[in-house]
């Protein structure tokens, strides 16, 4: 009997387990990996390292449950996955504040974003499965039809990041279980604990053992596992573009499907024309929000020269004026980056950055916030550079870190939005029309936002180019790739 989520705090040590078969369990070779507050730097619980032989259990748990889930109503799998949403909307609070213990990010944007739009994620694709048609195609004169079936794959992989841990862990398996796959899934190892509260949700909103089963570890052996294994017949991936590689070397000569969502650098272009102060606020929010720990953060500023002095100066007042703190005060702007490790890299950054005749026009230090001193606290960080051809131009920082410079005309911002090996997405702040129709049309990405920043609809396609990703996610497309289009011929 699974015990029915409440809005409490987190235990001060929690425990996770593994999610397979509707039960939790321990990792069978009892191997554990600490789980780190970063708002204090402390460790507040652990987690498993799961072995292959974990892996092959969810693998074994998801098989058995395949043959029934696949044939279930696309009405019953609906109601099903639309009870999760409203589980995760009654149990708001204590998942926000679970968000913000596991990833350092305010309270308040987990409550408003993160988790909300987890239920969302669950409610959009219990709706689109019930929907989703295929096709069929009369051949006149031949006496015959073609129809197309749209079958679920069987048992998929499904691999997510730390970033927006329950945001994007939901992104892939309510589209994969909404298809009727079984799924073995992995949550980042950095943040762990949404992902072991959602076992208990789907219990209690009546999913069927074995349908979603959590393994949790280290991407080099649980991930490495589930990749690896001959089985698992799609991976669903989003992560960074080393890794991504990696998975592809190692999944392409089994024949699996691939989706990769990876890195990004996003450049964010204004020109003189823009609808300045929405310009101003949305810029600050697009690169800073979740401590700029967001796939699609405005990293590189290209600000046209008849505005750029002033846009420096207007950008450094608002940029200051954020409140780095605690995740729990409601106040806090910018919290704690997700891990030590992490803070270490983004400041070799703004060395590096400084080491290439960079200049920090603001922040740059670390915070200690009173009380939370071993916290891993960053200012907003906004740095003029001299040129393109900079590494913190070229490569993915990931953290609360922006570079500014001027640009004169059309190709010439264009030669440096698309100059990076990365193409996920694309801000554009003008005006002209003629404008717009052009740059979108020549942006090297998968996303481009004009006059706007991180407004998505969930029919929408969602994915990158270049370095930032094969496939994409979201709408239609995510049925279309956790399912096997089959023709079928009948002459009459």
């Amino acid at each position: 009997m699974t015990k029915k989520l409440t809005d409490k705090d987190i235990p001060a040590f929690a425990e996770i387990k593994n999610y397979i078969n509707g039960k939790f369990h321990n990792p069978i070779h009892n191997n554990w990996i600490d789980n780190y507050n970063p708002s204090n730097g402390e460790i507040y619980g652990q987690i498993p390292n799961s072995s292959k032989e974990d892996v092959e259990n969810a693998y074994k748990a998801a098989k058995t449950a395949f043959p029934s889930w696949s044939q279930t109503t696309l009405e019953e799998r609906s109601r099903i996955l639309i009870k999760i949403s409203e589980l995760l909307e009654a149990n708001l609070q204590r998942f926000a504040e679970a968000e913000s213990k596991d990833n350092g990010k305010p309270i308040a944007l987990a409550k408003a974003i993160d988790i909300p739009r987890a239920a969302s994620n669950f409610r959009f694709f219990g709706n689109a499965i019930t929907q989703f048609a295929s096709e069929s195609h009369e051949s006149i004169g031949q006496n015959a039809i073609n129809y197309t079936l749209r079958q679920p794959i069987g048992v998929v992989g499904c691999i997510s990041p730390w970033n927006l841990p329950l945001y994007l862990f939901t992104w892939k398996i309510a589209p994969a279980i909404a298809a009727g796959n079984c799924v073995v899934a992995k949550p980042s190892e950095v943040t762990p604990m949404t992902a072991y509260l959602l076992g208990e949700i789907c219990n209690e909103a009546g999913l069927p053992k074995g349908v979603l089963n959590i393994v949790h570890g280290l991407g080099g052996t649980t991930g490495q596992a589930i990749v690896e294994h001959k089985n698992i017949k799609a991976i669903s991936f989003t992560g960074g573009t080393t890794t991504g590689a990696h998975i592809a070397r190692v999944a392409a000569p089994m024949f699996k499907k691939l989706s990769l969502e990876l890195g990004g650098k996003n450049p964010n272009i204004i020109f003189a024309d823009c609808d300045y102060e929405d310009m101003l606020d949305t810029t600050v929010r697009s690169s800073f929000a979740n401590q700029g720990q967001i796939c699609l953060c405005g990293s590189r500023i290209f600000v046209e020269a008849s505005i750029y002095e002033k846009f420096k100066a207007d950008f450094i007042t608002k940029v200051k004026v954020l409140k780095v703190g605690h995740p729990s005060e409601a106040d806090t702007n910018i919290g704690a980056l997700v891990s030590k490790p992490h803070l270490e890299k983004v400041k070799a950054y703004i060395a590096i950055a400084k080491e290439e005749n960079g200049t920090v026009l603001c922040g740059g230090n670390e915070v200690t916030v009173k009380g939370f001193e071993k916290g891993y606290y960053l200012e907003p960080t906004v740095i003029e550079v001299p040129h393109d051809e900079c590494r913190v131009n070229q490569e993915e920082v990931f953290g609360p870190v922006v570079t500014i410079m001027p640009f004169n005309t059309e190709d010439d911002v264009l030669l440096m939005a698309n100059k990076v090996k990365y193409g996920l997405s694309a801000t554009l702040w003008t005006n002209n029309l003629k404008r717009t129709m052009r740059i979108s049309n020549e942006l090297q990405a998968g996303i481009v936002w004009v006059n706007t920043w991180m407004m998505r609809d969930l029919r929408t396609p969602f994915g990158g180019v270049k370095a930032s990703g094969v496939g994409r996610e979201g709408g239609f497309e995510a049925l279309r790739f956790f399912t096997e289009a089959k023709n079928v011929c009948i002459k009459y």
